[in-house]
């Protein structure tokens, strides 16, 4: 009969705790921020959603720090292996439902609250009564109450941006399949061509932004058009940013030569959050830009 593993417990970690924390602080803090900067004020918005992002940021590398040591202790087995997987594989499923979400909320928006304002022929008459010349017309660019602003095309940045994620997520998959031939020089290369392209991502996203608030009026006021359109797209960022912090980890673990063919999970779960948020974006080009 062959011997059983033992399954590695490991000690009490503070990091979880100091994870929420720095959550909170960032919930509160960018709440918070879009008040202060809706009304032109000074607060403490942005200095608690810095520090919410300093506190995340010690968290992940503590916890990463202590994840890595017990890996390279060899203190983890099969079946915690095995766990791991499991665990991934329902975190990236608590992902796709909290997008999906977002998307059955902008669906609600645009093929039923709106078109209900609108006077369908079902509710002529809440059109007569509130707002007799909406029109009700998805980008909703004028709103039942008189704010009016201009969609933002998926020409120019958004379809680069889209050109980018995807060049990323085939140069993600070269730099796995290297790791997996034994290949370094190749997995070096295309891990860092993908790191570089998120961050390209990241900063055409920001100028985008700010294109849609000084050019185009498209603010978190513009009605149900501009808040569905940041709460997509601001999410999204924020996974690609998350993902890319993993890619610059997992970089700099093949730099101290971390990973065997045989051996590379942490790998190959950033491997799936970054195909994920790819796929992600697609998804949101299409139906946030295009449709």
């Amino acid at each position: 009969m062959a011997e059983q593993q033992s399954y590695y417990v490991p000690a009490s970690s503070p990091w979880p705790i100091v994870g929420a924390v720095g959550l909170g602080l960032i919930a509160w803090g960018a709440g918070h921020t879009v008040i202060d900067m809706s009304k032109e004020q000074d607060g403490y918005g942005s200095t608690v959603l810095i520090a919410g992002l300093i506190v995340m940021a010690v968290m992940l590398f503590g916890w990463f720090r202590d994840q890595i040591n017990e890996s390279m202790k060899g203190l983890y087995s099969d079946q915690l292996g095995v766990s791991y997987k499991q665990g991934m594989s329902w975190f990236i499923f608590s992902e796709v439902m909290f997008f999906a979400a977002f998307f059955g909320a902008l669906f609600y928006a645009r093929v039923i609250a709106v078109q209900w304002l609108g006077g369908d022929s079902n509710n002529a008459m809440t059109n007569e009564v509130l707002w007799p010349e909406f029109v009700a017309h998805w980008p909703l660019v004028n709103t039942p109450g008189g704010t009016e602003t201009q969609a933002m095309g998926w020409y120019g940045l958004p379809a680069i941006n889209t050109i980018i994620l995807l060049v990323s997520s085939v140069t993600c998959h070269f730099a796995h399949t290297g790791l997996e031939q034994g290949k370094r020089k190749q997995l070096t290369a295309m891990l860092g061509v993908t790191i570089i392209l998120g961050m390209i991502f990241l900063y055409l996203q920001g100028a985008e932004y700010i294109h849609a608030y000084e050019e185009l009026g498209l603010t978190l006021d513009s009605g149900i058009y501009g808040n569905t359109f940041y709460m997509l797209t601001g999410f999204h960022g924020l996974h690609v940013t998350l993902g890319t912090v993993m890619l610059i980890i997992m970089f700099l673990r093949v730099l101290k030569g971390h990973f065997t063919p045989d051996n590379h999970f942490a790998f190959q779960a950033t491997s799936w959050y970054w195909h994920f948020v790819d796929v992600v974006w697609l998804c949101l080009f299409v139906v946030v830009y295009v449709l």
